[in-house]
């Protein structure tokens, strides 16, 4: 397990721990974290991918490096969605939690 994957698996479990609604599942066949069954944050070729909503902008919060998840060759990126690499690894507590907050906004409030 290289060092990223084991990055996202502590930030899984701390998570899993300390929300009653946030538990462990996939998507994509990968290792996913959601909220409620609703998959908000993932690990996928040593990045984190997160669910931050159209209106989040990356460049904001000083992550100039980033790339739209583009899962299928024949379609479009999902919106919303960012894969962060590693050069910010250190900011992916803080995006996991935002990415939580937004999805239960979502589920939450209908939003």
């Amino acid at each position: 397990m290289d060092s990223e994957e084991t990055l996202y698996r502590s930030i899984a479990e701390r998570m899993a721990s300390a929300h009653d609604d946030v538990s462990e599942g996939r998507m994509m066949s990968r290792p996913a974290i959601q909220y409620k069954s609703k998959v908000f944050a993932f690990y996928r070729k040593q990045q984190m991918v997160f669910k931050l909503g159209v209106d989040y902008a990356p460049e904001d919060d000083g992550i100039d490096t980033w790339s739209p998840l583009a899962p299928f060759k024949t379609k479009p990126p999902l919106k919303g969605w960012y894969q962060i690499p590693p050069q910010y690894e250190a900011r992916w507590p803080e995006l996991a939690e935002r990415a939580m907050q937004h999805i239960a906004a979502e589920v939450d409030g209908g939003g």
